[in-house]
């Protein structure tokens, strides 16, 4: 299940997707998935696909995972990032790895004691994890060089944009029925926005969950 050969495996099918970024597979390579889902979804964790972790939500597909940060890091190293939906904490993960300092907002409070634990596990100690609405960011702790959203609002909500910094790369699915990937890159006139591929992902709902 966690053999190297496993994990050899998975790196095969991300670069034969188009992953090219090097720390981010390097990153890949050495998280171990199995860690943030339950044992009884264990044996699945290095499958190139997505896997529930409760509350309808879900561990994203790997090349997803390697994707969005791929697409996060592409104009060059992020100091500040801001991620939406900590999830299981396996973005989460992979992101403190590649970032200077990263802060996530999850709005399921059961999920997130749950990472916290697996991230302290793992020695992370550059993020900073909050029990909030996602959709509404992390202000007081921005403006972010990066933001990375793992869940999908119907339209880009206008406060996340204002946190960008200038230069700084949103990473996020949009849309409800359809939705696809977008980066968008503040610039000295406003947001450039890129539409990368078709996507499906949970919806970035308001309010808190208790």
């Amino acid at each position: 299940m966690t053999s190297q050969r496993t994990r050899e495996r998975l790196i095969g099918r991300l670069v034969e997707q188009g992953i090219s970024n090097p720390g981010v597979l390097d990153v890949m390579r050495s998280t171990p998935r199995h860690l943030f889902l339950d044992e009884a979804m264990a044996h699945r964790a290095y499958e190139d696909t997505a896997l529930p972790i409760g509350y309808q939500q879900t561990l994203s597909q790997p090349y997803i995972v390697a994707r969005m940060t791929e697409l996060l890091l592409e104009h060059g190293p992020r100091a500040r990032v801001l991620e939406l939906g900590t999830g299981s904490g396996y973005q989460t993960a992979v992101l403190a790895q590649l970032v200077d300092q990263l802060w996530s907002v999850e709005r399921i409070k059961p999920l997130l004691d749950r990472a916290r634990q697996r991230l302290r596990q793992l020695r992370l100690r550059n993020v900073q994890l909050r029990h909030a609405d996602g959709g509404l960011g992390w202000e007081e702790a921005g403006p972010f060089d990066g933001i990375l959203s793992t869940a999908a609002p119907e339209r880009i909500p206008e406060e996340l944009l204002q946190q960008l910094a200038p230069g700084g790369c949103l990473v996020i699915p949009v849309g409800g029925a359809s939705q696809h990937l977008q980066q968008v890159t503040r610039t000295s006139d406003g947001f450039e926005t890129r539409i990368v591929e078709a996507v499906r992902f949970v919806p970035l709902r308001p309010g808190t969950v208790r």
